[in-house]
């Protein structure tokens, strides 16, 4: 398994290779992205904050829950923080397994259990002003 919070631009596609598998059938990623409106609100760019060694330990908890939930071979979450803009990557979850209803159900686990309790903070910011959402605890 292979865990990441970084400030620099998540590659996708070395997400995705980590993962691959030849005994696996299904490989579900998940990419969460920089969306530009928020309730009717225009969106300028987000920065995310982290305590990263909390963060970190989170997100394995997370990793080792789903290796023992789900017939996982390889999975990956890479966490972006830091000052991100219109349409880029903030969260890149990749799971292999032999089937793909397990590597769904990993994976929606997998973002479900991140956005509640790993140590992550978005802070929303608009044309006027701005706003920390709890997205995160």
């Amino acid at each position: 398994m292979e865990i990441k919070i970084y400030n620099n631009p998540i590659n996708v596609e070395e997400v995705e290779q980590y993962v691959y598998d030849p005994n696996c059938g299904g490989i579900v990623t998940f990419i969460g992205t920089v969306r530009n409106s928020t309730k009717g609100k225009n969106v300028v760019r987000l920065e995310f904050e982290a305590y990263v060694p909390m963060a970190i330990k989170e997100l394995n908890k997370i990793a080792e829950t789903i290796m023992e939930k789900w017939p996982v071979k390889k999975l990956a979450i890479h966490h972006r923080i830091g000052n991100l803009e219109i349409g880029e990557v903030a969260v890149a979850i990749a799971i292999a397994c032999p089937h793909r209803k397990n590597a769904f159900e990993a994976c929606a686990y997998a973002i479900d259990t991140l956005k509640e309790t790993v140590p992550i903070w978005k802070k929303e910011i608009f044309e006027d002003g701005e706003v920390w959402v709890s997205a995160h605890p």
